[in-house]
């Protein structure tokens, strides 16, 4: 979702008080407040299918599947963040009647030509500090394909995965994530895509479509 920040310093406290009666969301990055801007029916479709599929697999399992509705809480040395993925996973919750979750086991983001570079950048850098985290997910708008993060011995391996036939394998959590599913009722054709798509075959960490929107 699109964002602009506003820079005026705030604490945390204060930060938590006013989001509660909000009427925009607003993510918190070191004292800085990020406003989201509302999502396209493509992405929000992509972002429920995601969550639904997981939460269906969670079912009487200890974890649970949270909206985009779930701040999730990243403290490092003395700064503090909160993000609201798009999906998230959660095995160690914090009390029913907090803000937010300290212990994501997994992240879920759908990207878009306005977000992604702070997706796979800033909050890329961000989420994998969080001791818990598994898993990070990067879902494409414009064509099937994934890019996951798997936590492995010696911090994260990189994975990508393309077709609506791709399988992400999600042990940890004991989930299987078809993109099948995830793409589920998403169109994409040309009349309905106009961002030109990531070349995957020559990816670097960097991933810079060229957006049309």
């Amino acid at each position: 979702m699109s964002s602009a920040e506003k820079l005026e310093w705030m604490d945390v406290a204060t930060y938590l008080r006013l989001e509660a009666t909000a009427p925009h969301k607003s993510e918190y990055v070191d004292g800085v407040l990020r406003s989201m801007a509302g999502a396209i029916n493509r992405h929000n479709l992509i972002a429920t299918n995601a969550l639904v599929a997981l939460a269906i697999q969670l079912r009487g399992k200890p974890c649970r599947a949270y909206n985009s509705d779930t701040k999730i809480r990243i403290r490092r040395r003395e700064s503090t963040w909160f993000y609201y993925p798009d999906a998230s996973v959660i095995c160690l919750p914090n009390e029913p009647t907090d803000a937010y979750q300290d212990r994501a086991v997994m992240v879920v983001e759908v990207l878009s030509c306005s977000t992604r570079g702070t997706d796979l950048d800033e909050k890329l850098s961000q989420y994998l500090s969080i001791p818990s985290l598994e898993y990070f997910l990067a879902l494409e708008q414009t064509a099937p394909q994934a890019i996951l993060m798997r936590r492995v011995d010696k911090g994260f391996l990189r994975e990508t995965y393309e077709g609506l036939d791709s399988v992400i394998h999600l042990p940890e959590i004991g989930c299987d994530l078809s993109l099948g599913e995830v793409y589920s009722d998403i169109d994409f054709s040309p009349e309905a895509i106009r961002e030109e798509l990531p070349d995957y075959a020559h990816a670097t960490s960097e991933i810079e479509p060229t957006c049309h929107d």
